[in-house]
């Protein structure tokens, strides 16, 4: 019985047939692996630069007094209608804008309100639209899901209980004199 064995594992180590599924095998999930890590990272930053561009644009306007009323609602349907990457930007996107004291530059101490999507009721942000001259903190947060959470960068960020990460862009403008 044992030189049936040998016999039979010295015709195995001989056979080469199957060599390239084998290296196929190993190296395929590795490949994937770092292409669905590119494509997040990449989709990841597209996000950040879209949400910080639209921001930007948003605040600009407001700044220059283009939207006198502007309310929560009004300002994130004005973010959302400038990024179209983002999924269910409405719900998902959080406004905090609050006055800056000139004379003590006294900062927000808490960090960036998001979206709490394992929760009916939302928290609430101050929303303060400012006065001429005065200093105005804009933080802006919106939750979305990664493409690929199990793997490269989705595996390693943050995320909330139903699997979104947060992107949060900060900007600060004084409002113009009309």
């Amino acid at each position: 019985m044992m030189r049936f064995m040998r016999r039979l594992a010295r015709g195995f180590r001989k056979d080469e047939s199957g060599t390239a599924t084998v290296e196929f095998v190993l190296t395929v999930p590795i490949l994937l692996t770092i292409f669905m890590a590119s494509f997040e990272s990449g989709l990841l930053m597209v996000r950040s630069i879209m949400l910080e561009q639209s921001v930007d644009m948003t605040m600009r306007e407001l700044r220059l007094g283009h939207y006198p009323l502007a309310t929560a609602a009004s300002l994130k349907k004005e973010i959302c209608d400038r990024t179209v990457i983002f999924t269910d930007c409405r719900d998902s996107l959080m406004i905090e804008m609050t006055r800056v004291s000139t004379s003590s530059w006294a900062m927000p101490s808490t960090g960036v309100t998001c979206v709490d999507r394992d929760e009916d009721i939302q928290p609430v942000t101050a929303l303060q639209i400012g006065q001429q001259n005065d200093m105005m903190l804009v933080r802006v947060c919106i939750v979305q899901d990664a493409l690929f959470p199990s793997t490269g960068i989705g595996l390693k960020l943050p995320k909330d209980g139903k699997g979104g990460y947060a992107l949060i862009s900060v900007s600060a403008f004084v409002t113009e004199p009309t």
